[in-house]
């Protein structure tokens, strides 16, 4: 067993934990409620497009993937443009009707492809969105339904493992990201992959070093069982649903709401398990094979069926047709896999961090309005009034 208890968890111990602080700071300035942000900040676009996609060539393009098969093709038709010119007097040309039968099946090849890998990327970004209104969802019922019926603050303990259970759910999307990237050891990262913030300057090309932001949303302790076949994700709606069931027996929760309850953490795990088809079902083998095969055999007749009527510039006209064929294929091998750190993925770390910031905010909000009893047993009351995001606003006597 690995264990993921760290100084994060120390951290988060007494960042989530200082109740009775937290309810003596000094009230907000509610002058200033909105902060430099707004939702899915990180998820869009931020900033112009320097150039036209039409003149792009490098960031979000296939061109250095497909480069080798075109110039190949280029060098290819030259020498097929020479023999005819210079070596054979009766040439080589080969007709030109041989061309639409064999660009109906490159055709179909392709739009195979490339439909397949589309539905794989928008069945990917459709499951992370699951499984972002399942959090929101959960959050939404615990925070406003972790109440005592009989009036009663929230002891210090129920407080504590109210707010350990949001932090777990902010930590699965984490979970979820790092698995299916086959990131393995939860709470670290790859530097390589991870940003600057990340980089260990003592080994710039990839020792893991800890991720302290997602460290510190896992429990104190905790240990995973990835050595011996079971995914961190579902190991950590164990936590959760174990919530669930301490919350029936205070009476938070009755029996048709815990059941709502776990038809989300059902759905979440459903969407989790799709992404995991997704990552472990590729497209067959025999179809990429004939695929790649019939693409060559395209690129190496289409010269023959041209250099009659062309000439030389049978070697311009068949690079531009492989590039756009074999760009069409390298777009489809992109979008096969959208989980990982390609330009053209999906924003797996930007979703992450977005819902992050949503789900502390309610969790700030949260902690405001809940009375609480501290670590000293001394009945603490939220700082503001009795409803969530609600503000009283302080109305000053006009002068004269």
């Amino acid at each position: 067993m690995s264990s993921y208890s760290g100084h994060g968890h120390h951290r988060a111990s007494m960042a989530y934990s200082t109740i009775s602080e937290a309810s003596t700071a000094a009230a907000p300035d509610y002058g200033t409620l909105r902060s430099n942000s707004h939702p899915f900040v990180r998820s869009t676009r931020r900033k112009p497009r320097r150039w036209p996609l039409v003149l792009r060539f490098i960031k979000g393009a296939v061109h250095i993937d497909i480069l080798l098969p075109v110039v190949l093709h280029a060098l290819f038709t030259a020498a097929v443009v020479y023999l005819d010119t210079y070596v054979i007097a009766r040439g080589i040309g080969l007709p030109a009707t041989i061309i639409p039968s064999l660009s109906i099946v490159v055709g179909l090849l392709l739009v195979f492809r490339n439909q397949t890998s589309f539905n794989r990327f928008w069945d990917g970004r459709n499951c992370i969105g699951t499984i972002n209104t399942c959090i929101r969802n959960l959050t939404r019922t615990i925070l406003t339904h972790s109440r005592n019926p009989d009036g009663t603050p929230l002891t210090y303990a129920e407080t504590v493992d109210v707010e350990r259970t949001i932090r777990i759910l902010i930590a699965i999307p984490y979970a979820v990201k790092h698995y299916i990237r086959n990131e393995w050891e939860a709470s670290w990262s790859t530097t390589e992959t991870e940003g600057e913030d990340l980089r260990d300057p003592e080994n710039p090309e990839g020792r893991p070093v800890t991720n302290p932001e997602y460290d510190a949303l896992l429990p104190a302790g905790l240990q995973s069982h990835e050595e011996e076949g079971l995914g961190f994700p579902y190991q950590l709606t164990f936590f959760i649903d174990s919530f669930f069931q301490r919350g029936v027996q205070k009476g938070w929760f009755h029996a048709p709401g815990a059941s709502q309850l776990q038809a989300q953490l059902n759905g979440l795990t459903d969407a989790f398990a799709k992404m995991e088809t997704i990552k472990l079902t590729p497209i067959p083998v025999a179809h990429l094979i004939h695929q790649k095969q019939v693409l060559a055999l395209f690129g190496c007749v289409l010269p023959f069926a041209v250099v009659d009527d062309l000439g030389w510039w049978s070697v311009p006209i068949v690079s531009l047709v492989t590039f756009t064929l074999y760009g069409i294929d390298g777009i489809g091998a992109q979008l096969e896999d959208p989980f990982g750190y390609d330009r053209n993925d999906i924003k797996l770390d930007a979703i992450v961090e977005d819902q992050r910031s949503e789900i502390e905010t309610v969790l700030r909000e949260w902690r405001k309005v809940t009375p609480t009893v501290n670590i000293a047993g001394k009945r603490v009351k939220g700082l503001e009034g009795d409803e969530m995001f609600i503000r009283k606003r302080l109305w000053r006597k006009p002068r004269g």
